[in-house]
C-alpha cells in the first residue's frame, strides 16, 4: 500500500536539516521539503499560528511597540524572522540576515557547497571556526544523552523517506545494514579537521538552528540590542526582556491538535519543541515519525507526545529537545536531574503534562483540568 503522508497545509516548505520539529512561540514544528536540494524539512500553516499567537501573547502583560523593527527571510528551507524592540536598526538586520545565509552555507547536509556535503561525501573536510565549533559541541551532546542524540543518524532517517519525501517503512535488513553506521563515537575530529568512517554520514540539522540562535543573540546584544525576539523556523531565542521589563509568554503548541498546551514565560532564553506530531507518514494504518531512536533505527516511542526544552544555550535546548524524546518521560527527568541547566515542559502520549520545577511559576497550562506534575530534584 502506497503510504499516505501528511499533507503540507502551507504554501512553503521549511525545515530542518532532516530531522525533527521545534517550538514556536506557540511550539510550531518543522517538517519535510527538498526545496532547491537543501535543508530537508516543510514549511506547514501551522507556523502562522506560531506567529499570529506570538504576536497576541506580547500584548496583554507589556508595552511592547505594537510595530518593532523586523526582518523575515527564508533560510534554510524554513522562514525566519528578527524583531528588534530596543536598539538596532536596518544594518544591524541586514548583517542578521547574512550571519544566517553565512552558516546555512556551511552547515546544509545536501548543499553541495556546503563543508558538510564535502565531509560526508570525501570522508574528511578542512572545516571553518563555525562547523568546527558545532562539530565539536554536538558531539558533546552525543556523549552526554548516551547517544540518543546521534549526528551519524542521517542513512537511516534517508532510508524512511524523510529527507527526500519517498516515504516508506524500510526492511529489517536494510536498517540492519545501516545501523553500524550510527555512531557517533567513530567522527574524528581535531585541529579544525573532521573524518568519518567509510559509509558514515553526518547531519547537524538537529543543533544548527539552535547554533544560528545563539550566534544572532550574541550579534544584536553586540550591536546594542536590548530586547528582540528571534523566531528561526521555531526554534524560540530571546534577547533581554520585553521593552517594559516583563518576560516574553511563549505557548507550547498542543501535540494532540491545534491551540496551545500552556504558555511559558522567559527572558533572554531559548526555547525548543520537538514532537512526532508533524512531520509523519502513515501506512497500513500506523503512524511513523522523523524523530528516530539511534539504537533500533526506528520512530523513538517513548511515551512522550513532545518535549519543550528551555535554557540560555539554543544550541542545548535544540540537541535536548530530540534527546529527550527520545529517552522517554523517566529518562528526561534523569536527566534533567543529573545536570539541572535546563528547564522542560514535558506532554505525555496521554496528554498528561509534567514541567520540572524550575518552570512551576513560570508555566500556565491553557487548561487547568488538564493533569500536570511539577518534577523535582
Amino acid at each position: 500500500m502506497r503510504p499516505r503522508t501528511r499533507p503540507p497545509a502551507g504554501a512553503r516548505p521549511g525545515v530542518d536539516g532532516g530531522r525533527r520539529i521545534k517550538a514556536a512561540l506557540c511550539g510550531t514544528p518543522k517538517g519535510r521539503s527538498t526545496r532547491g536540494g537543501r535543508w530537508p524539512g516543510p514549511f506547514h500553516v501551522k507556523h502562522l499560528f506560531a506567529i499570529l499567537l506570538a504576536l497576541a501573547l506580547l500584548l496583554p502583560s507589556g508595552c511592547a511597540p505594537a510595530e518593532p523593527l523586523e526582518r523575515t527571510f527564508f533560510a534554510m528551507d524554513t522562514v525566519m524572522s528578527v524583531r528588534l524592540y530596543a536598539g538596532g536598526g536596518e544594518e544591524l538586520l541586514d548583517g542578521a540576515e547574512a550571519r544566517v545565509k553565512e552558516l546555512e552555507g556551511s552547515l546544509s547536509v545536501t548543499d553541495p557547497d556546503s563543508e558538510v556535503y564535502a565531509l560526508n561525501h570525501a570522508g574528511t573536510a578542512a572545516l571553518s571556526p563555525d562547523t568546527a565549533a558545532l562539530l565539536e559541541a554536538a558531539l558533546d551532546l552525543c556523549r552526554r544523552t548516551g547517544g540518543a542524540l546521534d549526528i551519524s543518524i542521517y542513512p537511516v532517517l534517508r532510508a524512511w523517506g524523510f529527507t527526500t519525501g519517498e516515504h516508506a517503512v524500510p526492511g529489517g535488513d536494510e536498517i540492519a545494514a545501516l545501523l553500524p553506521l550510527v555512531d557517533y563515537t567513530g567522527v574524528s575530529f581535531e585541529d579544525g579537521a573532521a573524518a568519518l568512517p567509510p559509509g558514515m554520514e553526518i547531519d547537524l540539522g538537529s543543533v544548527a538552528k539552535g547554533y544560528t540562535g545563539d550566534a544572532l543573540a550574541a550579534f544584536l546584544k553586540e550591536g546594542g540590542v536590548t530586547s528582540a525576539l528571534l523566531d528561526l523556523g521555531g526554534n524560540i531565542q530571546t534577547v533581554g526582556a520585553k521593552p517594559d521589563g516583563s518576560p516574553w509568554r511563549v505557548a507550547v503548541r498542543d501535540p494532540s491538535g491545534e491551540g496551545s498546551v500552556g504558555v511559558l514565560e522567559v527572558e533572554n532564553q531559548a526555547v525548543v519543541t520537538s514532537g512526532g506530531y508533524e512531520r509523519y507518514f502513515e501506512q497500513d494504518g500506523v503512524r511513523y515519525w522523523h524523530i528516530l531512536d539511534p539504537k533500533t533505527g526506528a520512530p523513538a516511542r517513548s511515551g512522550l507526545a513532545s518535549v519543550t526544552v528551555v535554557g540560555e544555550s539554543g544550541l542545548m535546548c535544540d540537541a535536548l529537545s530530540t534527546a529527550l524524546f527520545v529517552m522517554g518521560r523517566e529518562g528526561a527527568l534523569d536527566h534533567w536531574r543529573q545536570h539541572r541547566d535546563f528547564e522542560a515542559v514535558l506532554v505525555s502520549d496521554d496528554g498528561s503534562v509534567t514541567v520540572t520545577a524550575g518552570l512551576e511559576s513560570r508555566f500556565a497550562l491553557s487548561d487547568s483540568a488538564r493533569p500536570l506534575t511539577v518534577a523535582r530534584p
